[in-house]
């Protein structure tokens, strides 16, 4: 199971529930089944208007990464995708990373949705799942957008170990919050209280997985045919952006635009995210 008790599901869904009404937009819910698990989503936009699906990070929820990009529904009908086995309203299960399973439950979601000509927007481990969607089928995929993702590179791990996963397994064990705050000191460029206190009930109350993460291979990277744009961090020690930037323009035939966050670390500031809305606007 990803919650380790029932008391920790309901102290993260009171977070999350937090979260969403401090948005203060107008949504609709929708809980969907999949062969892979019930798919929570959180609707917010015109139906109307072009899908544009949002996909969160490990540790993380649609209302947070709503929160990200406040603007995004003045041109597009979003779709936040709360994704399986994550702290939110989605099923438990795990999918295995290394096999395709997250893109063709991506389609599956889209294919249910009736959505065509979909804009993805994927952060972190929403990176990969989108560059599995690709994987698996293209056909109702218009465009990409990936922040700091997962699944093209990866940092030297020994640096991931002493700068995050010590300290974190520390935080676990003891529930001090020093040990917490250093690991989103190297994740995040910057965080408010509210990220502090939902990171925190994650690690404590969350079965994380800390399985290393793949890369796409060269070759299925060459089959994609769907522009992509690229924002890397340059500070990102889990998946650095020059080194990133460098593998992308390499395997991806179809990468439109690369673009490096100077400064900043895996998860980018409000103004980073700001930019990055910005541009997903004007590509319409």
């Amino acid at each position: 199971m990803f919650f380790k008790s029932k008391e920790g599901k309901e102290k993260i869904l009171k977070l999350y529930n937090q979260k969403l009404n401090q948005l203060n937009i107008v949504y609709s819910e929708k809980l969907l089944e999949t062969k892979f698990g019930a798919t929570n989503i959180i609707i917010t936009g015109e139906t109307k208007q072009p899908p544009l699906l949002l996909i969160h990070g490990t540790g993380g929820c649609a209302p947070l990464i709503l929160e990200s990009f406040p603007n995004l529904s003045s041109k597009y009908c979003v779709y936040a995708i709360d994704v399986l086995a994550q702290p939110n309203k989605s099923a438990e299960q795990r999918l295995d990373m290394k096999s395709l399973d997250y893109g063709e439950w991506l389609l599956e979601v889209i294919i249910k949705l009736r959505l065509k000509n979909v804009t993805l927007v994927g952060f972190s481990f929403g990176g990969l799942i989108s560059l599995k969607a690709l994987e698996f089928s293209e056909i109702p995929i218009k465009e990409v957008f990936l922040i700091a993702p997962v699944y093209i590179v990866n940092g030297i791990p020994i640096l991931g170990l002493v700068k995050m996963f010590l300290p974190l397994k520390k935080f676990i064990k003891t529930n001090n919050q020093r040990y917490i705050k250093k690991v989103l000191n190297v994740l995040f460029t910057e965080y408010d209280n509210f990220e502090l206190a939902f990171m925190s009930a994650t690690f404590q109350n969350c079965n994380m997985d800390f399985s290393p993460l793949p890369t796409i291979s060269k070759t299925s990277a060459q089959n994609i045919s769907t522009p992509i744009t690229i924002f890397a961090a340059e500070k990102d020690i889990m998946f650095p952006g020059g080194k990133m930037i460098k593998r992308a323009k390499k395997i991806l035939p179809t990468v439109k635009d690369v673009v490096l966050l100077k400064g900043s670390k895996h998860v980018p500031s409000n103004k980073e995210f700001n930019e990055i809305e910005e541009e997903i606007l004007n590509s319409l």
